[in-house]
């Protein structure tokens, strides 16, 4: 559990395939240990508060809509976060529910992340555009974000880890240098925060932190160290600001920072659409980023190919529907109920002259507060889809559950032989699957990788990548960049073009049956149809893409480039300047073909030819 929770932020939030696919891995070896325990220790007990139906119920749900989704790859790769982020908080509230077991979890979280926030506090005070060694987008220039690339989902780390730390300082039951050490990564935690310039995650932490001096101002003993400690907090935010102030880059930052949150409100009409459409069972696990094309307005800012709604909750119903909302909704309200009916129980009665210390309290109120902190985030972002973010948020859920055993011992089980049988079974298909899915995860994302790798030769490039389909052939990203490889060769003119496009197109043609809901799958067989002289039926295809995705500058212009090569000149220009008021100057696609159209449509002394197989054709991004 150590090398997941280490791990899956260090290596960008394991959001890629190759990088979760070590998370993979490292749940099977969870699932393993845990079954060998399981089998060796014949008086094992299930820990199982209320909370745990919660969680099982949408673990159940997830498998099942699964199976009716219509983009099986992406609702896969949904399914199995899932299943594991369930696994693992099952794994931990039943082996690592002890005082020690928590302590050494909790303690390796707040150190990791104090360092992961120096990280930031270095790119920052640096202008460093690196996280590790790549480079960030041009949005998060000027920002903070640790090891992760968006600085939003750093702060989305960050707070939840920050109360645990200031509350173990306050309240926990450590030796003053512990105390001096856990004090001082919070510290720097809150500095980490500051640096990411998230104004969710500003917002989220100081009412997270109001909250809790607030509890602290009301305990005898905790009122002079909160206050020294709620000085220091106040002392680095303001430093913060009054060195941004002094910063040329102060106000350029921000507003970049603004920019980039902004647009996600504009998003959100879109996935209140989608699942209003959708109403019970959402349009699928991981669909949003393929159904939002249908649903996007004219705004010039929403030219994008959206991952995320920005919005966990508007995202849980436009993929899930309101059955999988009320499921996560009544698992969360369980679990505070659970936080509630347990908080006299994990706090050590007070004496006359101050309250008792005690960690069990201090991992309740400090994981409970981390955990509002990110659900008051997800308002506003999607941490929830950043797997390091959602396993720290399980990890912290089933580390708190675990002390609602103080509150009664019904929520032990001993495990005896009727019991014994769907624990195995639960256990041993998890591991079945998984472990399958992480083998075949694995081989694919080897060859996709060698497939990019291997720019310098087609041939090598369409071996890799045919490899990859082989391994997993639900993949339609993989098939279109099959398809996409010998449309390529084929445009490049030689002899046997037509076999190449002939090619092109049954790979295009299988990634249309994979995810009906991509346009350019369609665009681009109707494209190879236009280059094969069949006009009359590529037209067909370039108007599914324009049903598919009718507010889509890149299809517009597709279609305008259609017309290009039928030589309507009049009807090719107006579907380019369509295109060129979705997007604007920025539209290279529109602009440069509304030129050669100009010289098409002047008289012919002035009239030049273009090819149309030297025209930009890539979608900008």
């Amino acid at each position: 559990m150590l090398a997941i929770l280490v791990y899956s932020p260090l290596a960008l939030g394991s959001v890629d395939l190759p990088q979760f696919v070590v998370v993979e891995w490292l749940t099977v070896a969870v699932l393993l240990v845990w079954g060998c325990r399981f089998w060796l220790n014949p008086k094992h007990r299930l820990l199982w508060p209320p909370v745990c139906w919660g969680v099982l119920l949408f673990m159940g749900y997830a498998v099942g809509r699964y199976l009716t989704s219509e983009v099986e790859y992406a609702a896969r790769q949904e399914m199995i976060q899932v299943l594991i982020y369930g696994f693992i908080f099952f794994a931990v509230i039943n082996n690592l529910h002890r005082l020690e077991s928590t302590q050494v979890v909790g303690m390796t979280l707040i150190f990791l992340a104090m360092a992961i926030a120096m990280y930031a506090v270095v790119q920052f005070l640096s202008n460093s555009e690196h996280v590790w060694h790549l480079v960030r987008p041009e949005a998060y220039r000027k920002r903070g974000s640790g090891t992760f690339i968006c600085p939003n989902h750093l702060a989305g780390y960050l707070e939840m880890i920050l109360p645990l730390g200031l509350v173990y300082t306050l309240t926990g039951r450590f030796n003053v240098v512990a105390k001096v050490l856990l004090c001082y990564a919070s510290l720097l935690i809150f500095t980490g925060i500051a640096v990411s310039v998230s104004r969710g995650g500003w917002a989220v932490t100081a009412f997270t932190l109001v909250v809790m001096f607030i509890w602290l101002m009301r305990q005898r003993g905790y009122r002079l160290q909160g206050l020294l400690l709620l000085a220091a907090l106040v002392t680095i935010a303001v430093v913060f600001f009054v060195k941004a102030e002094l910063s040329e880059n102060r106000k350029e930052r921000l507003t970049v920072a603004a920019q980039s949150d902004d647009m996600r409100y504009k998003l959100w009409p879109a996935a209140i659409e989608m699942w209003k459409d959708n109403f019970w069972f959402g349009a699928g696990p991981a669909h949003f980023e393929y159904r939002f094309q249908q649903y996007r307005s004219q705004d010039p800012d929403l030219q994008v190919r959206a991952d995320a709604a920005h919005n966990d909750y508007l995202n849980t119903l436009a993929d899930w529907g309101l059955v999988g909302a009320l499921l996560v909704a009544g698992a969360w309200g369980t679990f505070y109920w659970g936080v509630f009916r347990s908080w006299k129980f994990v706090q050590r009665a007070p004496n006359d002259f101050a309250a008792k210390r005690s960690n069990k309290s201090s991992v309740v109120l400090g994981g409970a507060l981390g955990l509002m902190a990110m659900l008051l985030h997800s308002f506003v972002d999607f941490n929830m889809h950043i797997p390091s973010n959602a396993i720290l948020a399980v990890t912290l859920m089933a580390l708190v559950s675990g002390y609602f055993r103080f509150s009664t011992e019904a929520y032990w089980h001993t495990v005896r032989w009727p019991l014994r049988i769907p624990v195995t079974l639960v256990l041993a298909a998890g591991l079945a699957y998984l472990g399958t899915q992480s083998w075949r995860a694995t081989a694919e994302s080897y060859w996709l990788k060698r497939a990019v790798a291997s720019t310098a030769s087609a041939d090598e490039q369409v071996a890799a990548f045919e490899k990859a389909f082989v391994i997993d052939g639900k993949n339609a990203a993989t098939a279109y960049k099959l398809g996409e490889s010998f449309r390529a060769q084929s445009w490049e003119g030689a002899d046997g073009y037509e076999a190449l496009a002939e090619k092109a197109m049954v790979w295009f043609q299988k990634a249309m049956v994979l995810n009906r809901y991509d346009p350019i799958n369609f665009l681009r067989y109707g494209m190879c149809l236009d280059w094969l002289g069949r006009h009359d039926q590529a037209y067909s295809f370039f108007q599914k893409a324009q049903a598919i995705d009718p507010n889509s500058y890149y299809v517009q212009a597709m279609l305008g480039w259609h017309y290009v090569q039928v030589q309507d000149w009049p009807t090719a220009k107006e579907w380019f300047q369509k295109s060129l008021t979705l997007m604007g100057s920025r539209n290279v696609i529109a602009l440069t073909y509304l030129r050669i159209i100009e010289q098409k449509m002047a008289p012919p002394r002035t009239a030049q030819f273009i090819s149309p197989s030297a025209s930009p054709l890539t979608k900008n991004e």
